[in-house]
C-alpha cells in the first residue's frame, strides 16, 4: 500500500500563508467532505478486489460532486485562460478532471484501518469561502492534516483547493507543475501531458 502521507505530499509542495479565520455557522460544506470520505473509504476497502476500474467507478461521481474542477482548472492555468478558445478550455477541464479522479483511484488502493476525522464546524474566510479541516488517522504513525478550501458554487459547496498540514496547496503545486508546460507547448502540450498521466495511473 502506498503511504497516504506520501500521496498528499505529492499533491502539493508550495507553502502558502493563510489568512486569519473565523468560525462559520453553516455545515453543508462539512457534509460534502464527509460524504466524499465515505465513498473514498468504500473504494479503499474494495481495494485490489474491485481493481482500479471499480475504484474509479466509485470515485468518479463523488469527485465530480465534491470538487469544482472547472474553476480549479481555470485557476491552475492562470492568466492564459481567457485567451484560450472555449473548445480548448473544455478539453483541459475534461482531462484535468480525468487526471484527478484517476489519481485518487490509483493511490487509495487498499485499506488497513485508516479513518478520516472531519471537524464539525467549518472556518470562514473574508470572501465568503470556507475551510473544512480534517485529519487522516492511520492505524500507526502520525495523523495527516487535510484542509479543504471550499466555495458556494450556487448548487452546493465545492472544493477549490486542498492543503496538506494546513499550508501546502495542491492548486499552487499544480500551477507550478503545469505552467511551464503551457509556456513551452501551449494548451495542446498540457492536454497531452494530462492524457499520459491518466494512462500511467490507469495501467
Amino acid at each position: 500500500m502506498i503511504a497516504r502521507r506520501h500521496f498528499f505530499l505529492g499533491l502539493g509542495a508550495a507553502a502558502l500563508v493563510r489568512p486569519r479565520l473565523a468560525r462559520a455557522s453553516t455545515s453543508s460544506s462539512v457534509a460534502t467532505i464527509r460524504s466524499f470520505y465515505d465513498v473514498l473509504l468504500r473504494a479503499m476497502k474494495g481495494g485490489p478486489r474491485i481493481g482500479f476500474a471499480g475504484r474509479h467507478d466509485l470515485l468518479s461521481p463523488a469527485c465530480r460532486h465534491t470538487f469544482d474542477f472547472p474553476l480549479m482548472t481555470r485557476l491552475m492555468v492562470g492568466p492564459q485562460w481567457p485567451s484560450l478558445p472555449a473548445e480548448q478550455q473544455q478539453e483541459i477541464v475534461n482531462w484535468f478532471t480525468a487526471f484527478s479522479v484517476a489519481t485518487y483511484a490509483n493511490r487509495f488502493d487498499d485499506y488497513s484501518g485508516e479513518q478520516f476525522d472531519v471537524q464539525d464546524a467549518p472556518v470562514s474566510v473574508a470572501n465568503g469561502d470556507q475551510i473544512v479541516k480534517s485529519q487522516l488517522v492511520p492505524t500507526a504513525g502520525d495523523k495527516v492534516e487535510l484542509d479543504y478550501l471550499m466555495h458556494d458554487s450556487g448548487d452546493g459547496w465545492r472544493v477549490i483547493d486542498v492543503y496538506l498540514s494546513g499550508t501546502v496547496s495542491e492548486l499552487a503545486t499544480r500551477r507550478s507543475e503545469f505552467s511551464s508546460v503551457l509556456r513551452r507547448g501551449g494548451p495542446k502540450a498540457l492536454v497531452e501531458l494530462l492524457k499520459s498521466k491518466v494512462a500511467e495511473l490507469s495501467g
